[in-house]
């Protein structure tokens, strides 16, 4: 009678075993299925985060996004209550808060009076905290951005200036910082916190942080890179809109002009310059030849250019003194001329009507070159001045004075900036006054036109492949 009373036990035993190992496996299985639930939920969470970083490699997503996009996407995977993104000002002292979520605790000291008028009014703290640049090395966001090591703290002994909140509703009690290294550039920090109320973050966590920041550093900087290739194509139509205008500006081509051969040309070293020349109206009689230079190079010698130019033209009618007219320019220009910027000038007056005089002003500009064709010389002209926009008046009016210039037929007055004479070649050195006038001399006798030619081209050449440094103008009038 004992073995069926074994064997029904050992039956009762095997079915309570397998019940107990089928409810095991149940349970293991359901465990198992939640953790694959929370990894694909999680892996869900950073292949969106990585696709949204994919987005700063194009022109499509706003900076403001992008950052927002970091913080809540870093939060969202590490389940935290908040997070913040300092980024580096344009001095690279400070950084400064560019996105703060909801319900991320402060990451900075918090002074007693904030706190106070936060009690009230609690806008005051997320005023003050959006307001607050961090300075390298202040607190623990300004020390991990300057030494570049990112951080893991559930408890604040290292953090001293948060450990006064860490009691507090306010206070974050586990917080992950990262400075935003890529290369050589230190772009910020990004941090994450939780409250007292919520979770420790652990080493897995602080494993994922780091590539989150190493991540969103990347796509920060192409970011940067993008904005600042957008910015510089903004720009460059900008000027090239400039160029345009300015190109307008100058005289497209030379004057017929009675007694007279004139050839003019400006080269810019950039898509806007400071060289300027005109063919001015003076009367029925007579033409007024302008060449200026404004010191400096780009937009700011280009708009003093154009104010120039409308100051000349606005003095030249019905004036046959180039000496007077300068004198007026002058007074005009003196005012709103900024001390460390100057025009030189040089302005000549041909009576086409009746003798084919030819008179020269000369405010500081180079010396004009005369060719005289039956002795096949060259020399420089060199009647006193001063530029334009130092003086007032007092001292400019006693120097520049009217200079008559004689040209007999086939004679050649050759006026140029300092572009063509100070061109440098690959060598540093200069084309140099000797080069200019060898270039007259050999050309002069075939025209205006020709004389201009042969200087650019021998100019040009001489440069080779060594870029163009300044703005080039030259000006040749031959009589006929």
């Amino acid at each position: 009678m004992m073995w069926p009373i074994v064997l029904f036990g050992l039956l009762v035993a095997s079915l309570a075993g397998w019940i107990y190992t089928a409810l095991r496996m149940r349970r293991r299985t359901r465990a198992l299925e939640r953790s694959k639930e929370e990894i694909q939920v999680e892996e869900t969470l950073v292949f969106d985060f990585l696709h949204g970083l994919g987005e700063a490699f194009t022109e499509t997503i706003r900076a403001t996004d992008l950052h927002r996009l970091i913080v809540e996407g870093a939060t969202r995977i590490l389940d935290a209550n908040g997070g913040a993104l300092y980024l580096a000002d344009r001095t690279a002292t400070k950084i400064q808060p560019s996105y703060l979520s909801k319900g991320c605790p402060p990451l900075v000291e918090v002074p007693p009076h904030i706190l106070e008028q936060a009690a009230a009014t609690p806008v005051a703290l997320e005023s003050y905290i959006r307001l607050h640049n961090v300075a390298v090395g202040e607190g623990l966001l300004g020390r991990v951005w300057q030494t570049g090591q990112p951080v893991c703290l559930n408890e604040l002994s290292q953090a001293p200036e948060l450990a006064k909140l860490g009691e507090s509703s306010l206070g974050a009690a586990s917080i992950m910082v990262s400075s935003l290294l890529y290369g050589k550039q230190n772009m910020g920090v990004l941090a994450i916190a939780n409250g007292p109320a919520g979770a420790p973050f652990s080493q897995s966590d602080f494993v994922v942080f780091k590539s989150i920041a190493e991540q969103s550093a990347f796509a920060l900087y192409n970011a940067i890179i993008y904005s600042e290739a957008s910015e510089k194509k903004r720009l460059d139509h900008d000027l090239d809109i400039a160029r345009d205008i300015q190109r307008t500006l100058l005289p497209a081509e030379p004057p017929s002009v009675n007694g007279f051969e004139i050839s003019g040309i400006n080269a810019p070293a950039h898509q806007v310059g400071g060289d300027y020349f005109d063919y001015i109206k003076v009367d029925d009689e007579r033409l007024g030849v302008a060449i200026a230079d404004v010191s400096g190079k780009g937009v700011p010698a280009s708009l003093i250019m154009a104010i120039c130019r409308s100051v000349l033209r606005s003095q030249a009618v019905q004036n046959s003194s180039p000496a007077d007219v300068l004198q007026k320019v002058n007074r005009q220009l003196y005012p709103d001329i900024k001390e460390d910027m100057f025009i030189s000038m040089a302005y000549v007056i041909l009576d086409h009507a009746h003798n084919g005089a030819v008179t020269l002003a000369r405010a500081g500009h180079d010396a004009p070159l005369l060719y005289r064709r039956e002795t096949e010389t060259v020399e420089s002209i060199k009647p006193p001045g001063l530029v334009l926009g130092i003086d007032s008046g007092s001292v400019f009016d006693r120097l520049t004075n009217n200079f008559n210039v004689s040209l007999a037929r086939g004679d050649c007055l050759i006026l140029y900036t300092d572009g063509v004479t100070e061109a440098l070649d690959n060598n540093g050195d200069e084309f140099g006054i000797e080069r200019t006038i060898k270039a007259v001399r050999a050309s002069a006798m075939n025209g205006a036109q020709a004389v201009v030619t042969r200087l650019i081209d021998d100019v040009r050449d001489f440069v080779g492949s060594n870029s163009q440094n300044d703005d080039i103008t030259l000006i040749v009038i031959r009589k006929t």
